[in-house]
């Protein structure tokens, strides 16, 4: 039987007295640091009976094994759900885990994923997951705990517990004025919250790898940038049975999004691929490498499945146990797996979210490995660099947190 790290043990220990007394216990634990392992001893020191553990679809069989595999199996029952069909379990619990939770951190209005939860399990003692609390900005957090009774804001909705903790602004959409509520008071909040969380972060857990980002330019064919540029000017692009609309900045930006990277989405719904460069860019700069591959648009899957053919999956499974190439989409790639079979990461393109930046960067790390290389294939005259340097300017909202003065 496998045992838990002795850091591992001392969170739960810490992490179960808070869950006793306040109802909810949040574990702010950087990404590889362990957050599964605490929580499940988290819930055999709490005495649980039946625990639901509600995580993302591809971290389903990680969670399940680590519960067999570290004997967790002979204290409690564990039902592991995908949280996005959460509205479809049934039975009684008496401890709820919610994993990558700053999933529930839309606002001002909830998310439907925050709503269902509270309508079906805010009366149950909850353990809080997350290595990314507010990987945008601090209003982030005012949801992730609404959906419990237990929380520790009193107030009845964002709205209200904004006029308390936000400096609200105007800001300009077009011709419209509405209100902004990015701009939250963390060290009011944080007086709040401090109680509930526990943090740790790998440098404390003993991690030493380092990890290196490097970009790679492509030149994407000719009719690529001609198309981009046309989108520009005229904002719509007609063909014999297909159109690309961009009518607002919003659609333009997409839409440019994805031809700088060989694929587009019509205004009918279908999608193609209109140009390989970056697959097979990608296929001979990583020649016989066993790499990890996170693209972001459906269709850039099937431009890599063209390019590279049988030697790449999308199976986790598969990958482990071959010499093959893994291919993830982005958002539901970045939790909750291991990739540390990989000899690099390798971004078909970027995703505009601060929190696909920070969780998917990690996954090969482990408390071994002591580098990781990360490469990002942008096109040439692209938008994918701007993307890039606009989400690492969010750096602060995620590491403050683990700052050993901050909380």
């Amino acid at each position: 039987m496998q045992k838990l790290r002795d850091y591992q043990v001392d969170i739960a220990n810490k992490g179960v007295n808070i869950l006793k007394s306040k109802g909810i216990v949040y574990y702010a634990l950087q990404v590889r640091v362990g957050k599964t392992l605490v929580s499940l001893e988290t819930a055999r020191l709490f005495d649980a009976k039946r625990v639901l553990f509600l995580t993302k679809k591809k971290a389903i069989s990680s969670i399940e094994s680590d519960y067999i595999n570290f004997g967790y199996d002979s204290h409690f029952e564990l039902f592991v759900h995908n949280d996005e069909s959460m509205h479809k379990i049934d039975g009684k619990f008496d401890l709820v885990v919610h994993d990558e939770s700053h999933r529930f951190g839309s606002f001002p209005k909830p998310s439907l994923g925050a709503k269902t939860f509270k309508k079906m399990f805010s009366h149950i003692p909850l353990i809080l997951l997350s290595g990314t609390m507010s990987p945008e900005n601090y209003s982030q957090f005012y949801h992730q705990f609404w959906c419990s009774m237990f929380s520790p804001f009193k107030e009845v909705n964002f709205y209200k517990w904004a006029a308390n903790y936000v400096k609200i602004k105007m800001k300009h959409l077009g011709y419209a004025q509405v209100k902004d509520y990015t701009d939250a008071d963390i060290n009011k909040i944080m007086s709040v919250i401090k109680p509930y969380i526990i943090t740790f972060t790998q440098e404390q857990a003993g991690f030493t790898s380092e990890i290196e980002e490097e970009i790679l330019k492509v030149r994407m064919k000719n009719s690529t940038y001609e198309m981009c540029d046309r989108l520009r000017k005229d904002l719509v692009i007609e063909g014999k049975n297909q159109v690309i609309l961009a009518d607002t900045s919003v659609k333009l930006q997409q839409k440019l999004h994805q031809m700088y990277s060989g694929t587009i989405k019509f205004e009918s719904g279908d999608s193609m691929v209109i140009d390989l460069s970056k697959a097979e860019f990608i296929s001979s700069y990583f020649k016989d490498k066993k790499i990890g591959i996170f693209y972001k648009f459906v269709e850039e899957l099937n431009a890599l499945k063209t390019i590279f053919g049988d030697r790449l999956t999308t199976d986790l499974d598969e990958f482990n146990n071959t010499d093959k190439s893994i291919a993830l989409q982005i958002v539901s790639g970045r939790e909750g797996i291991s990739l540390k079979n990989a000899e690099y990461l390798v971004f078909y393109n970027i995703d505009f979210s601060a929190t696909s930046y920070w969780q998917a960067r990690d996954r090969m790390t482990t408390i071994d490995r002591k580098f990781n290389k990360i490469y990002w294939v942008f096109s040439e005259g692209g938008i994918e660099e701007k993307i890039y340097k606009s989400v690492i300017k969010k750096k602060s909202y995620t590491t403050n947190h683990f700052k050993k003065d901050y909380l």
